[in-house]
């Protein structure tokens, strides 16, 4: 539970910096603004003001300070008096739709980490967040599918979900795809779509798959996958 997205969510819309010295009435002030003046205190380091106005942001319906006042209850970096807060907070900001923390959210009932492990739960966030592009997630459904993760296994759905990750530029991911047509497991086997994503990821530095793919092009074009 490594993140805490305040760069990054600040690009995905927390607009408009508000003054630090602005009303504190959470009516008077808009949840995107409370949101941002959050982000510049905790990156200031002062986290309970951060808390406090990610808090005040969230109860607005702000499901980027959800995400995050979850993130720091979680990391304690800030405390709250209900001991579930951490995973209520997670759990509005997830069904408000927010990808990253439909992931997180999958993580937690898929590692058994403070609730009741359970798989099903797990892979319907992480489809969740897979559907919305979240190529973390798509790599993790694609997996439980590949090993019978708690759930039949099914190396066809496992290729769609780690193709569409790998489309996205995960390199674990254009390995996984490229080895499955290789050896047409899922995929039928085609060793110009391997040699492909063996490429992809070897320009992503990953050494494994430039000596795979070097073999693949030394390899005698009439010779069977």
């Amino acid at each position: 539970m490594r993140h805490l997205a305040c760069r990054t969510l600040l690009a995905a819309g927390l607009l408009g910096a508000a003054s630090a010295h602005a009303p504190a009435r959470a009516d008077s002030t808009p949840p995107a603004a409370l949101a941002q003046n959050a982000v510049s205190a905790y990156e200031a380091g002062r986290f309970d003001e951060a808390a406090q106005l990610f808090e005040r942001a969230a109860r607005a319906g702000n499901r980027l300070a959800q995400f995050n006042l979850a993130m720091m209850l979680f990391r304690k970096e800030t405390v709250a008096p209900e001991p579930d807060a951490a995973w209520r907070w997670l759990r509005r900001s997830a069904g408000a739709g927010l990808a990253q923390a439909q992931f997180n959210f999958a993580l937690l009932y898929d590692r058994g980490s403070g609730v009741a492990k359970s798989l099903p739960i797990a892979a319907e966030w992480y489809r969740r967040a897979a559907e919305q592009g979240h190529a973390e997630a798509q790599v993790s459904l694609a997996t439980m599918y590949y090993v019978g993760h708690g759930m039949p296994r099914d190396f066809a759905a496992a290729a769609r979900w780690y193709l569409a990750a790998a489309r996205a530029g995960h390199a674990g991911a254009q390995y996984i795809v490229a080895s499955m047509y290789e050896s047409g497991e899922g995929v039928p086997a085609d060793l110009r779509q391997a040699e492909h994503w063996y490429a992809q990821a070897a320009l992503q530095g990953d050494a494994a798959a430039r000596a795979k793919y070097e073999a693949l092009q030394a390899r005698p074009a009439d010779a069977a996958p």
